[in-house]
């Protein structure tokens, strides 16, 4: 096994890296958005933000990992931070730096691993945003491409915190953080040739009442909701808070009817969810879904608008068919 060669600059990284005071902080979504967007993106079950401390490296964000840290000398990153550019293994197992590596003879079983540095601004490189696959692959330039705009992201809300990026509310994305990634990964899903659907969300007259607006009651049902989006909506890489009681979901390698089976499952945890909490006024929504054609979907706003259109047409037919039901 190669043990990571201490950068020339050490010191002066070190302390470009602790003058941040990131170290040792909790999970922010700020971060995690963008380790699960990249997991879903590159299909690959790990996804980290690593900073390289003095004698470990240790984890911000950590998508399929458990733990929050490892030992330095037997880290891949610390391999990736002498150097700007990305570096990547297509199977460790046969790579003479890592063959016996423990990350590759135990768990995570590490076959496949691409780094891109994640540098201070004075240059000095702080750590890393890394993919990591138990199956040996290659990416190619479109991915390489993709995966260095995710990390300059990650870099630049390490070192210059954005305040627009999450919603205030439900610290989930908010629609201009949200049309940035998704963006990126359309682009890739465009090169690719991989289908990829947008759902749009409205909850239902309760939540949106205008006499709510500043309630308690109001708000922890928007972060509930919020949350179980986050959790629960199958091949979802990215969601959003779009409007005051509108959410948006990219949904990567799915096509529209895919997407609506997600949706149908994700419905059934929107009942466990009011079940649970017992609202007065139980959360109801409506969706539409909008399948990604990069012919006719420049932009992800387009995206949006149909999404939001087939949405609207749904409302209204399911309105017109209460309405019917009330008269029968």
């Amino acid at each position: 096994m190669e043990i990571p060669r201490t950068p020339d600059n050490e010191s002066k990284r070190l302390a470009s890296l602790q003058s941040l005071n990131i170290l040792d902080t909790p999970f922010e979504e700020r971060f995690d958005r963008i380790t699960r967007f990249a997991s879903e993106l590159f299909d690959v079950p790990i996804a980290l933000v690593s900073l390289i401390d003095q004698d470990r490296q240790w984890f911000k964000s950590a998508q399929g990992l458990d733990v929050r840290e490892t030992s330095r000398a037997i880290s891949f990153c610390g391999h990736t931070i002498l150097s700007r550019n990305i570096m990547s293994t297509a199977d460790a197992s046969v790579d003479e730096r890592f063959f016996d590596n423990p990350l590759v003879l135990g768990e995570p079983y590490i076959r496949f691993y691409a780094g891109c540095p994640l540098l201070a601004e004075d240059g000095n490189a702080l750590g890393t945003l890394c993919l990591i696959d138990r199956r040996p692959r290659i990416l190619s330039q479109d991915d390489l491409d993709v995966f260095r705009d995710l990390a300059l992201i990650i870099e630049r809300e390490i070192i210059r915190p954005e305040l627009d990026i999450l919603d205030e509310v439900t610290s989930i994305s908010t629609r201009n953080s949200f049309s940035v990634l998704a963006e990126k990964g359309l682009d890739l899903c465009a090169r690719r040739n991989i289908s990829a659907s947008l759902v749009f969300i409205e909850l239902d007259d309760a939540i949106g009442n205008k006499n709510q607006t500043e309630s308690a009651e109001r708000n922890k049902m928007l972060i509930r909701f919020s949350e179980c989006l986050n959790t629960h909506l199958e091949q979802s890489a990215l969601v959003a808070r779009v409007g005051e009681n509108q959410f948006s979901a990219l949904l990567v390698d799915a096509s529209a009817a895919e997407a609506e089976l997600a949706m149908m499952k994700f419905k059934t945890k929107v009942e466990e969810l009011n079940r649970n909490e017992n609202w007065q006024s139980p959360l109801s929504l409506s969706h539409g879904i909008a399948e990604f054609n990069s012919g006719k979907h420049s932009t992800v706003e387009k995206l949006l608008t149909d999404a939001d259109l087939i949405m609207y047409d749904n409302k209204k037919q399911k309105r017109y068919a209460a309405m019917k039901s009330e008269c029968v």
